[in-house]
């Protein structure tokens, strides 16, 4: 049987207030069509359909909008696990009515193996599903210890017992895979998973992951990657786009597996051109440098995290005239020239506060000059505007 495997999908997620919902669309029309041009028999998604456990309706209609056209009335089940962004109740909500099309959706930790009949190949596909799995949606303690390590050894141990007891009900015969969100030590993260728990506590050894799986399909890092298995393939697919500048130059894919009863699965990588790029560009000539580029074409349809060569601090209106040139333009960052060592030595006996700030000022942007209007607004904010002379206290 021919099975894609994706993850991390984190619809309705915008980037510093900028929606992607274009961009998330336009990933789901890329997925069904290499569903269908892959002849694919069953989509594994591995976690974090959205990115809020209260996504944004049009989030929530691109979602079952895409599992209908996968799915075809059954024709290629869709098997999707909640991950740490998910709400694991809402998303399994509409399983009562989504398992008559051949769309199973798992909320909480079950060991209830999913079984999945292929009409293709006429075999059966039996996998051991573990949503996200954290002690309140376990409602259990894994350990009474607050210690880091003591806890991460008892999620390990909780993990490894939940495979092999799941794993022990597959039957001879069929295709045999796991599917989980999880971080698995050693695997390579990125900005964008941080704000939630990535590592610590929740940490699981590669070697907890089941050996009698054929391939195991992981979700929650957005770099796609192999995890080292002797006995087994595991594989992060990554998410589909690129959601922080962390990620900068990946290239996202979605994972296809060719698997037989009783014979190591077959993984082939295939790369998306949905999204725009993340990139970060240093004008190390200035702003003009950046107005110049922008009308030559550069970076025209990517999110940019812009760094700009300045002698002194931006003017806003600078600032402004930058993001109207480009609407892509996330960040604007101002990089002073270094000092090279020169050290600005002041006396804060003989100097007044205005001066103090200026030199201040000038030290921490590496040699950058305050304007009339900064400096008047330091010396309202500590009430010295019309006190010349005053010492800085």
């Amino acid at each position: 049987m021919r099975l894609l495997h994706t993850a991390d999908w984190h619809l309705g997620r915008s980037l510093e207030g900028r929606s992607r919902l274009d961009e998330q669309q336009a990933f789901l029309d890329e997925l069904v069509d290499i569903v269908k041009k892959e002849k694919i028999d069953a989509v594994l998604m591995a976690g974090d359909v959205f990115d809020t456990v209260n996504p944004p309706a049009a989030a929530e209609q691109m979602f079952y909008e895409t599992l209908a056209q996968i799915s075809r009335k059954g024709e290629c089940p869709f098997i999707a696990i909640a991950g740490n962004h998910d709400h694991p109740d809402r998303l399994a909500a509409s399983f009562p009515l989504s398992k008559e099309l051949g769309i199973t959706l798992v909320g909480l930790p079950t060991l209830e193996l999913q079984r999945v009949p292929i009409n293709r190949t006429g075999e059966m596909l039996e996998i051991a599903a573990l949503p996200y799995p954290s002690e309140s949606r376990l409602k259990m303690l894994l350990s009474e210890s607050a210690e880091e390590l003591d806890v991460r050894n008892q999620y390990d141990d909780w993990v490894d017992s939940y495979f092999k007891e799941i794993t022990s009900r597959f039957t001879p015969g069929n295709v045999h895979l796991a599917m989980s969100h999880l971080y698995v030590a050693g695997s390579k993260e990125s900005d964008s998973e941080r704000p939630v728990h990535i590592g610590g506590a929740y940490t699981v050894a590669a070697e907890s992951l089941p050996a009698a799986a054929q391939y195991v399909a992981l979700g929650h890092l957005h770099r796609p990657q192999i995890i080292k298995r002797a006995k087994t393939e595991a594989r992060y697919s990554g998410s589909p786009l690129s959601y922080s500048f962390s990620e900068s130059g990946q290239s996202k894919s979605v994972t296809i597996i060719d698997v037989v009863p009783n014979q190591k699965a077959k993984v082939e990588e295939i790369h998306l051109t949905c999204g725009k790029p993340l990139v970060a560009w240093e004008a190390k000539n200035g702003v003009e440098e950046v107005f110049s580029g922008i009308k030559d074409g550069l970076h025209n349809n990517c999110w940019i995290d812009l760094s700009v060569h300045v002698q002194d601090a931006l003017s806003m209106e600078e600032i402004q005239r930058l993001r109207k040139a480009h609407d892509g333009i996330v960040h604007i960052k101002p990089v002073f020239k270094e000092t090279h060592g020169e050290q600005i030595k002041v006396s804060a006996q003989k100097l007044p506060v205005d001066k103090l700030f200026a030199e201040f000022y000038k030290r921490q942007t590496g040699g950058a000059v305050p304007d009339h209007e900064l400096i008047s607004l330091f010396l309202e904010l500590i009430g010295e505007e019309d006190e010349e002379g005053e010492n800085a206290g």
